[in-house]
């Protein structure tokens, strides 16, 4: 078992392909924070973020039986664009249905224990502010909102964000520098108050 968390995603692919079931189990466990992660700060709601997380491994699998991967050596950034598909068919299934997002319920992701602290005043003035950056991320073009999100809700090096979207690190950095030009004009325009105090 210790030898196979050795090998690279692709090795353990072929070892898939070939029909030892365990290799996707260490592949799986390999990349899921990253991928749930990424699926939870776009859809803002755990329990679809599950649901789109196990689809998406399903995917993975079925797609990897009929050999529609091809190796490419970036087999987390192909799962993280069948994860970001499933969202897009989500989100155009709930508008299709006029359903209500999670941003219209009063639960939400930043809505955790740590806010306890704070005055009822201050927590709306939170919430606003972080649904306010949220719907500037989500403006942005897709790109630009895939580098602000791996960087600032992941936590990820620029070299780590340029790995997984298959770019140069100065294309990653160009990304974000052109997100944040993006962001600070929309502030303007929507003549935003970001600041907590």
């Amino acid at each position: 078992m210790d030898n196979r968390k050795m090998l690279c995603d692709n090795e353990l692919v072929q070892q898939f392909v070939c029909g030892d079931h365990s290799a996707i189990e260490t592949l799986i466990n390999r990349h899921k924070n990253r991928v749930y992660t990424y699926i939870v700060l776009i859809v803002k709601n755990q329990h679809l973020a599950e649901d789109i997380f196990q689809d998406t491994f399903m995917k993975v699998i079925n797609s990897l039986k009929r050999g529609r991967y091809v190796e490419n050596g970036k087999f987390v950034s192909w799962v993280i664009r069948i994860a970001h598909n499933l969202i897009i068919d989500h989100f155009r299934k709930e508008k299709h249905l006029n359903t209500i997002s999670n941003d219209d319920t009063e639960y939400d992701l930043f809505n955790s224990s740590k806010f306890s602290d704070i005055n009822a005043e201050d927590a709306l003035v939170h919430t606003q502010i972080t649904k306010d950056v949220k719907e500037l991320v989500n403006r942005l073009p897709l790109e630009q909102r895939e580098v602000v999100v791996m960087r600032h809700y992941m936590e990820l090096s620029f070299k780590e964000i340029a790995d997984q979207t298959g770019v140069s690190i100065n294309t990653a950095l160009g990304r974000m520098r052109y997100a944040l030009i993006n962001m600070r004009r929309m502030i303007e325009e929507k003549n935003m108050n970001l600041n907590l105090v």
